[in-house]
């Protein structure tokens, strides 16, 4: 991925666009309520270089400048980009994925974080990522019930308009066909390594779970 992806994931964080230079951005990185960790911790932590982050950071604070973001404005900055369906649900699985510490935010450092592993992390950390979006419960395993879910919210968020001609029973169709795939010892649930094994070795799986990089 390149900047351009960057810049335009930060305009979409940036409805209004506006531009500061960077020596603004340090400077009002102390008004915030949560300042952010610093931008040479973050160029560790990410796969993101400084100005990339200045970039990011410019959209965030513009929608959030309080320095976070709950799940009620997260959902309404969500929505704008999917006016054709339902994107409410699918935001509240994203922003419990973001919200690692889980406070009931998402701070910039959360925020660019999941994002640096979507768009530049290895295949083992994005399925480890998409493992715990589906995990709903935050118990270490998804349940059928758990993927039907999220399947459910995609469908939602992408609207009639782009999938005019499924059934509603499509989402549960698929998900009892990647289940039964994934869930090798039929125990009923599925683990991180059943999970991981599952989507690296059948291709349709695989380009099947990248749909969230496409939703994000």
């Amino acid at each position: 991925m390149d900047s351009k992806r960057v810049e335009s994931i930060s305009a979409r964080v940036d409805a209004a666009g506006r531009s500061t230079d960077s020596v603004e951005d340090e400077l009002e990185l102390s008004a915030v309520r949560h300042r952010p960790e610093g931008l040479e911790q973050l160029e560790a932590l990410t796969r993101f270089n400084r100005k990339e982050l200045q970039i990011l950071y410019r959209g965030f604070k513009n929608e959030c400048p309080s320095g976070v973001v709950n799940e009620d404005t997260f959902k309404v900055i969500y929505s704008q980009f999917f006016p054709q369906g339902d994107a409410s649900m699918y935001a509240h699985f994203l922003f419990n994925a973001f919200d690692t510490d889980k406070d009931g935010s998402v701070s910039f450092e959360d925020f660019v974080m999941g994002l640096s592993i979507l768009l530049r992390g290895s295949v083992q950390e994005k399925l480890n990522w998409a493992f715990n979006l589906y995990d709903i419960n935050k118990d270490g395993y998804i349940t059928k019930e758990e993927m039907l879910d999220i399947m459910k919210a995609i469908y939602d968020m992408m609207g009639k308009c782009t999938y005019p001609l499924l059934k509603d029973d499509t989402p549960r169709q698929h998900v009892e066909i990647f289940f039964q795939k994934m869930d090798k010892n039929k125990d009923g649930v599925v683990t991180i390594d059943e999970f991981i094994d599952c989507c690296q070795n059948d291709e349709n799986i695989m380009r099947s779970m990248q749909l969230f990089e496409n939703v994000i």
